[in-house]
């Protein structure tokens, strides 16, 4: 197996577990819910994109256009929310303009010359949906034109390629962090010029710093966007100040690997936790955290979304297991099998 191949695999969200792939697949992937109808809500398995439009009661499977395509993320347009965005595995980007009734490629510029690329997040800037960033095996790109094309922004990423996960400031857009395969870039002119901020996460004398610290999630608080929370292959991280110093999360949590984080926007001192480990819960901005396990039959998460208008309704995609949904704030779990609509 080359070294490619190795870190692709150890870099790609829940990356390993993609190896095998049945025609039915209970490895949730990706999921996004409607910013204005939260009935309708987009899930991706290793296999194919579903949609429910009754919140998770019946679904319809979406592949026109993406056959033989593995999405590993989905973004919705937040200001023409049936325009749906999908991140795949070794063939880029796609687009649909149709809530999912087509798809179609969206690539131009977002490779390396014959290296393909696996995409590993998509993000829009927050006041501006024509402009995108994705993260992905082979750089940061950019799109100015709602996906049509796509621009290399790597300068100061001198040591690095792979790009896991992005953040941007939503009340500071020109503000955007990089996480790594070597810990965090922060970018204060919309993704031009990048600057390595480790302290605290990566050790100066760090052997391979390209490898020494895969960054799976990051996510700023809308409240105070000086607090940033990092998501690790090694655990949780924080900072109060953009970045300049890291502290690691431990209280209730040791170092697991941390696969998704999101925050209640209305209440951003509550925060949910989905690790290779389970799930967990924070109510004081991730100083302390208890797990939330209560109706989880499989403790791998992958993956968690919110409901837009109601913080109690959480949805957590698991490793093997399938979807879940919390009706109460991540304290008990059902499952949401995906029952097809005929």
């Amino acid at each position: 197996m080359s070294i490619f191949t190795k870190m692709t695999l150890i870099l790609l969200g829940s990356f390993i577990f993609l190896v095998g792939c049945s025609q039915r697949s209970d490895r949730v992937a990706a999921i996004v819910v409607h910013p204005t109808k939260p009935n309708i809500m987009y899930i991706a398995t290793d296999e194919a994109v579903y949609k429910t439009r009754d919140g998770g009661h019946g679904w319809t499977r979406l592949t026109e256009g993406l056959s033989h395509v593995r999405v590993m993320n989905l973004a919705i347009d937040p200001l023409f929310p049936a325009n749906v965005f999908a991140g795949t595995l070794t063939d880029g980007v796609y687009k649909s303009p149709d809530g999912g009734q087509r798809w179609l490629p969206r690539n131009a510029g977002i490779q390396k010359g014959t290296i393909s690329s696996n995409v590993n997040q998509l993000v829009f800037h927050p006041t501006d949906p024509q402009t995108l960033y994705a993260a992905t095996t082979v750089g940061v790109f950019r799109s100015t034109d709602g996906g049509e094309s796509w621009v290399e922004r790597m300068k100061g990423m001198t040591e690095i390629n792979f790009i896991v996960a992005l953040a941007v400031d939503p009340q500071h857009p020109n503000i955007v962090y990089a996480g790594t395969s070597g810990g965090v870039y922060r970018s204060f002119d919309g993704t031009e010029n990048w600057m390595k901020i480790n302290n605290g996460l990566v050790p100066d004398d760090a052997k391979l710093a390209s490898m020494a610290l895969g960054v799976n999630r990051l996510v700023i608080d809308p409240s105070n966007t000086d607090i940033v929370y990092a998501g690790t292959t090694k655990g949780l991280f924080k900072t109060s100040d953009k970045g300049e110093q890291w502290t690691e999360i431990e209280t209730g949590l040791g170092e697991p690997y941390v696969s998704s984080l999101i925050i209640n926007p209305h209440n951003t001192s509550h925060l949910y936790l989905g690790t290779s480990e389970g799930m967990y819960k924070s109510l004081d901005r991730g100083e302390n955290w208890v797990p939330k396990h209560d109706g989880l039959e499989n403790l791998n998460i992958r993956v968690l979304a919110m409901d837009p208008k109601d913080q109690s309704i959480i949805y957590c995609g698991t490793n093997g297991s399938g979807l879940y949904k919390s009706t109460d704030g991540a304290n008990s779990w059902s499952s949401v099998p995906l029952t097809f609509l005929q």
